[in-house]
């Protein structure tokens, strides 16, 4: 059936508001929908993260700080107790009291204190300095007077690292070089000292005659701890024919 031309009027108005409702609702969904698809906020760091591990080892193994330089003092033959005594190749005027800063196993600063000959004193200063900042570890440095009867074994037995001692060289008649204050014994567990009969010293020292072994504190030909000495015209017992790793010597 057809529509009055009245009808058909209406129609045609009605048609039309409900063409712009739809234009409307369509344009309120486009906005819905690019509304939503905008990209979240950007992230914020948060300062609960921890750095990498690889983070963490760069901090721990920065250089140590510059040591406080080497003090020098006179000793007398009392100060020197058990380590000296009437006889000896060089007087106790001869030799002198060397404080140091080194690097403990346990990465913090410590001072300990060596006997040498007058003649070595800024060849000794120059070098623990340079060990310093090399970071290179040492256990501790005393004189040997501090052990029973200034016992070499028994400094060596405690890894300590000395140098005057008046003895003479085991197994001979003949003054050690460091009756003279003339050598130094550095990490000496760690640093063996070994005999053509198979014999060695320390005698705790077993572990350590295995020099394949990289710990902290053990020389080899070459390193920077061993060129400290050697660049400045120390000989090293390493390189003897039955090794002393723990002995430089200054002729």
């Amino acid at each position: 059936m057809e529509a009055s031309g009245e009808d058909s009027s209406q129609l045609t108005s009605f048609k039309r508001r409900g063409a712009v409702l739809a234009e409307m609702l369509a344009a309120v969904v486009v906005l819905v929908q690019c509304t939503s698809a905008l990209p979240p906020p950007a992230a914020t760091p948060s300062s609960a993260v921890m750095p990498s591990p690889s983070a963490a080892a760069s901090s721990a193994s920065e250089p140590p700080a510059q040591p406080a330089g080497g003090s020098v003092e006179p000793v007398t033959a009392a100060e020197l107790g058990a380590s000296w005594r009437p006889g000896c190749p060089v007087e106790p005027g001869r030799l002198r009291r060397v404080s140091v800063d080194h690097l403990g196993f346990d990465g913090q600063t410590h001072r300990g204190e060596l006997i040498v000959h007058e003649d070595l004193v800024p060849d000794v200063i120059a070098i623990f300095e340079q060990l310093y900042r090399l970071g290179y570890p040492i256990d501790k440095i005393r004189t040997v007077d501090h052990y029973s009867d200034a016992d070499d074994e028994l400094s060596m037995e405690d890894n300590n690292t000395s140098a005057f001692n008046c003895r003479l060289i085991p197994g001979t008649d003949e003054w050690s070089p460091h009756a003279y204050g003339r050598a130094i014994d550095i990490n000496t567990l760690l640093n063996p000292c070994l005999y053509a009969s198979g014999y060695f010293e320390p005698r705790n020292a077993a572990a350590y005659l295995d020099r394949s072994r990289t710990d902290p504190g053990l020389l080899h030909s070459g390193d920077p701890a061993e060129r400290a000495f050697t660049d400045r015209g120390w000989q090293w017992g390493g390189y003897w024919r039955t090794p002393d790793y723990q002995h430089f010597e200054r002729p």
